[in-house]
């Protein structure tokens, strides 16, 4: 169990944290989102240890980071959003030093260095300096050493930064894999990335906490939540699809020809409208799908409704 109460992080006369108080459950995958500058880095950095709070408690399985400090870093795992030192050292060496810092040593240190490079398909690049490294294996490295220990506790800053879309969906899935045996709180400006791996986020603007909900319930309060994206070659009648039974809207993608997204009234599911037309129409289309909401527009809703 992890237990943050009144937390306040300030620089000179800035409050980069105000007064945060939430907890996270073992196993449980919590996503920090919100704009630059929302607090989330610094959030990860007080939880690791990495930095003192101004005011305000932190306690991972019952011990206070301020009063155990060596205990606490021994079960947490921390990526940071920065580039690792150590540049200079190669990938094997640099994850075996991390390792040892962590206790293991022998043949239980090569064990949990095997298998944090095999989870992160680190093979080809183990003699190669940290430094040298693309950014995508930049990051995958930094993900190495966090997990080489088997944390209780594990803190994801940006951990998809970097990485192409294939990579990015390799790690999604090893995060996923991660939370059977411990707590993941991931930061990251691309909530669309972790909104099937998370099952709780928390929304921070201005270093204040403004959302602790599940994933799902943000997202059905987003505008996109059962909307319908649509794909052809041709143009789509988008007359006839904004008077729809149910229909709020139509958006046009600027950025794809020929993708509109239907958007639904709340309470109301407008796909057998809309696939019926299509099917009346023998429009030839080359996707459809359901969309289960946006995550980004919903944080940036409530970042522009929040208080100054």
């Amino acid at each position: 169990m992890i237990e943050i109460t009144n937390l306040t992080k300030k620089a000179g006369r800035t409050t980069i944290l105000d007064n945060l108080t939430f907890s996270a459950h073992p196993r449980e995958c919590i996503g920090l989102f919100g704009h630059d500058g929302a607090g989330k880095s610094t959030l990860l950095k007080l939880l690791s240890g990495g930095i003192p709070a101004t005011s305000g408690n932190i306690k991972i399985y019952d011990l206070a980071i301020s009063t155990h400090p060596i205990k606490t870093r021994k079960i947490i795992g921390y990526q940071p959003e920065s580039a690792l030192s150590h540049g200079s050292m190669k990938v094997k060496s640099f994850l075996g030093f991390m390792a040892e810092v962590r206790g293991f040593r022998g043949l239980e240190k090569r064990k949990m260095v095997d298998r944090a490079i095999t989870r992160l398909e680190l093979w080809r690049v183990l003699n190669s300096p940290v430094a040298a490294l693309p950014a995508g294996h930049r990051r995958k490295v930094a993900l190495a050493q966090a997990i080489v220990h088997d944390p209780k506790l594990l803190l994801l800053d940006e951990p998809t930064e970097g990485l192409d879309a294939l990579q990015k969906h390799k790690v999604g899935m090893l995060i996923q894999s991660l939370t059977e045996d411990m707590t993941v709180m991931i930061a990251s400006r691309n909530p669309e990335e972790f909104s099937s791996i998370c099952q709780r986020a928390l929304v921070l603007a201005e270093g204040r906490l403004l959302a602790d909900a599940p994933v799902t319930q943000l997202l059905r309060s987003s505008r996109h939540y059962q909307a319908i994206t649509l794909a052809a070659d041709a143009p789509l009648d988008l007359l006839a699809l904004a008077v729809l039974p149910g229909v709020a809207g139509i958006e046009e993608d600027r950025h794809a020809d020929g993708s509109v997204t239907v958007l639904a009234m709340p309470g109301q599911i407008i796909y057998p409208h809309v696939n019926a037309l299509v099917a009346n129409r023998r429009w030839k289309i080359n996707a459809l799908s359901i969309e289960p909401g946006r995550l980004s527009d919903v944080i940036h809703h409530m970042s522009q409704e929040a208080p100054n």
